[in-house]
C-alpha cells in the first residue's frame, strides 16, 4: 500500500464528504479511492469512516486521524516543494493585484524586467483601485499602498510613500497659497475620490494628527487625473508623492504646507499565508524589495 497516496485519499474524502467528489478531486476513479482508504483502515486497525448510501462521515478515531493526517500532508507537501525549489529554476503563474496609477508608473515597468530575468514565469496582472479580496479571487499577490489592518494575510513593506499637497504656479499666482491646512477651506480643492476620506485632508504637526475638510468642484478616481487637474490650474490636490515628484521637479507644480506632512505611508506586497511560498512568489517579492528600495530613494 502506497501509505501516503491512502492518506492523501482519505484527507480528501473527509473534506469532501463523498467517495465521488474526492474521486474526481484527486483525479481517480471511485474505485481506487474506495480501496485506498479500505486498506488504510485495514492498516491502522480501526474504521476511520461511517459509511452510509448517502453520506460519509469521520468516526471518532477518524476526526483525530484527519486533523494529524492533514498536517502530516501539509509538511510533507513544504518539504517537497523546498526540494524542488532548491533544484529548479522558478517557474509557474503568478496573479497580481495592484493600485491603477502606482501599478502604470511602477508596477509595470518593474514586472517588464522581472518577466526578462525569469521567461518560466507567466504573469497576470489586475490593475484596480477597488478592495481585492486575494483570497477568494485566488490572487499570489497585492500591492497595497495603506496603513495595513489586522488580517491573515502577510504583508511585506516594499517602500515609503508620502502625500503631497500640491497646485501650479498660475493658480498660486491667482489665488494665493495656504500657509496653514485650514487655509485650504478658501480654496478650490481636487478631490481623490481612491482615499477612504477623500473630503477630509490628513495633516500632521509636532505628532499631532488632524484633518481638514476641503471642498471643490472636481473630484476623480484618479491620482495621476488629480495632478493633471492641478496641472492645469484647477485647484489644490493632494496626491501621492510617485505622481507628483516629476513633476515638481520640472516646475508644473509646487509642493505645499510641508511642514504639515503626515509620515510616510508603507507600498506593501501583500499574500495569503502559507507555510512554504512558492519559489516564485518568493523571487518576485524579493526583486520588487530589492528594485523599489533603489528606485524610490
Amino acid at each position: 500500500m502506497d501509505r501516503f497516496s491512502a492518506m492523501r485519499a482519505f484527507r480528501t474524502v473527509a473534506d469532501t464528504g463523498s467517495f465521488s467528489t474526492a474521486a474526481r478531486a484527486v483525479g481517480r476513479s471511485k474505485a481506487v479511492v474506495s480501496k485506498l482508504v479500505s486498506d488504510l483502515e485495514t492498516h491502522l486497525g480501526a474504521r476511520l469512516l461511517n459509511r452510509t448510501t448517502r453520506r460519509v462521515s469521520l468516526t471518532e478515531i477518524g476526526r483525530q486521524y484527519h486533523a494529524r493526517c492533514v498536517q502530516l500532508l501539509a509538511d510533507l507537501d513544504e518539504l517537497e516543494g523546498i526540494a524542488r525549489d532548491a533544484q529548479a529554476a522558478p517557474r509557474g503563474n503568478l496573479r497580481i493585484a495592484g493600485p491603477q496609477t502606482f501599478g502604470e508608473l511602477y508596477l509595470v515597468p518593474a514586472l517588464h524586467e522581472f518577466a526578462a530575468r525569469h521567461p518560466g514565469i507567466s504573469i497576470d496582472l489586475t490593475l484596480t483601485d477597488r478592495f481585492v479580496d486575494l483570497i477568494e479571487d485566488r490572487f499570489d499577490l497585492g500591492i497595497r499602498i495603506a496603513d495595513l489592518q489586522d488580517s491573515t494575510l502577510v504583508a511585506r513593506r516594499l517602500a515609503d510613500m508620502r502625500l503631497i499637497v500640491c497646485a501650479s504656479p498660475a493658480y498660486l499666482a491667482e489665488h494665493g497659497a495656504p500657509h496653514l491646512p485650514q487655509d485650504l477651506a478658501h480654496h478650490a480643492c481636487i478631490v481623490d475620490t481612491n482615499f477612504r476620506q477623500p473630503w477630509l485632508w490628513p495633516f500632521e504637526s509636532r505628532g499631532e494628527r488632524s484633518t481638514v475638510r476641503v471642498s471643490g468642484r472636481l473630484a476623480v478616481n484618479s491620482a495621476r487625473a488629480a495632478c493633471d487637474l492641478a496641472i492645469a490650474g484647477d485647484g489644490i490636490a493632494m496626491t501621492p508623492d510617485f505622481v507628483a515628484d516629476a513633476h515638481i521637479a520640472a516646475g508644473r507644480l509646487q509642493p505645499l504646507l510641508a511642514d504639515f506632512a503626515t509620515a510616510p505611508r508603507g507600498i506593501y506586497a501583500v499574500y495569503p499565508h502559507r507555510k512554504h511560498i512558492a519559489l516564485r512568489l518568493r523571487v518576485l517579492i524579493d526583486f520588487l524589495v530589492e528594485r523599489w528600495a533603489v528606485s524610490r530613494q
